[in-house]
């Protein structure tokens, strides 16, 4: 029974989380054409903070960390916000410019941040391996043999 309500609440947690995201991407971005002057900014800001505060939470989950950390993922990222961000610079004019360009060039600077933070750990992962005799557990370098163990 007890399997039966984790299930159960990991479900409703879930579909919470979702729910609270998209409402608040959607007053982030939809405020503009419903409200006017000051509510319009208090409901873009607070759907902003809803939509980061739930979209960080959902990003820790196992199936989207792992989604968000494949190369080609982290790939997309850079380039898409790269480009992003230059065409936001060119097309807007003034400080929103600069707010826009700088925002999706952080984002982009993050994933490049975690191409090269991956690429790192697939290297030194590669670089050694094992000793095979069983019970050693003794690093061995992997490549040419070093003229010390010759």
């Amino acid at each position: 029974m007890s399997q039966l309500t984790t299930a159960v609440k990991a479900f409703v947690t879930d579909l919470l989380l979702w729910s609270f995201f998209a409402a608040g991407l959607g007053a982030a971005l939809g405020a503009g054409a419903v409200l006017d002057g000051a509510h319009k900014d208090v409901a873009t800001v607070a759907g902003s903070a809803v939509a980061l505060v739930t979209g960080s939470r959902l990003a820790r989950k196992p199936r989207i960390k792992g989604f968000l950390s494949r190369p080609g993922t982290l790939w997309f990222l850079f380039l898409f916000n790269g480009g992003a961000a230059v065409a936001m610079y060119v097309a807007l004019d003034g400080v929103k410019a600069i707010a826009a360009a700088a925002a999706m060039g952080l984002v982009s600077l993050g994933a490049a941040g975690g191409i090269v933070s991956g690429h790192r750990t697939r290297t030194r992962d590669s670089s050694t391996s094992f000793d095979p005799t069983p019970g050693s557990g003794k690093p061995v370098p992997s490549g040419p043999p070093s003229p010390t163990h010759l």
